[in-house]
């Protein structure tokens, strides 16, 4: 059997995948005001998920400044495709919606502001893809919604999974007849942090 690259943290930051300016600029921006995103790494893998599934309508739950809600609107193959993004705190929420008009992205996501939980009680229109990414907390309590939310065989992608606060979603969704999940902890270069898990799910039914 090969042996594993020496310094594997230091050869895979040379694949960081390229960017604009734009998203360079969320980077430092994050980094400064520690603003936690999901960095490069992640935000293509999202781009390509978007992509594969061919998703026309994606659920976010954590807008934070907008950056991994234009990786995956940036996916949109169709003009009728919609991304709908909560996020609790106005002047993110704020500052989101300008990066989206800088990405020219804004005809095609809706911010709601306010409680995930109270926002998603209210919604009943489905969605293809759902991206997880508000207080780990929380991530239990919002899976029904997103099982709800959900076609199925939609995608449930949850960030931070490697965090102590996920462990009641971990242990549900890894137990649960409803989908068909895998929990990846790996280096995200850029990423809040670097070392994290990633879960993804499939809506059986």
């Amino acid at each position: 059997m090969s042996e594993i690259i020496s310094n594997p943290e230091d050869y895979f930051r040379k694949f960081i995948p390229p960017r604009d300016q734009l998203l360079i600029d969320l980077e430092h921006e994050a980094q400064r005001e520690e603003i936690p995103i999901v960095g490069p790494v992640v935000g293509e893998l999202l781009y390509i998920l978007a992509s594969v599934t061919r998703a026309e309508r994606i659920l976010e739950l954590g807008t934070a400044t907008g950056y991994s809600a234009i990786y995956m609107a940036r996916a949109f193959k169709s003009p009728h495709a919609r991304l709908v993004t909560l996020e609790n705190d106005p002047a993110m929420a704020a500052r989101a919606k300008t990066n989206f008009q800088k990405a020219d992205l804004e005809q095609c996501i809706d911010i709601v502001p306010g409680d995930a939980q109270t926002q998603l009680a209210e919604m009943d229109d489905p969605f293809d893809l759902a991206f997880l990414d508000i207080d780990k907390e929380f991530y239990a309590d919002v899976l029904p919604h997103c099982h709800r939310l959900l076609k199925p065989g939609g995608l449930l992608v949850a960030d931070n999974v490697a965090f102590i606060d996920a462990e009641a979603f971990n242990r549900v969704i890894s137990t649960s007849d409803e989908w068909r999940s895998v929990s990846l902890f790996t280096f995200l270069p850029f990423h809040s942090p670097e070392y994290d898990g990633l879960c993804l799910a499939l809506k059986r039914f």
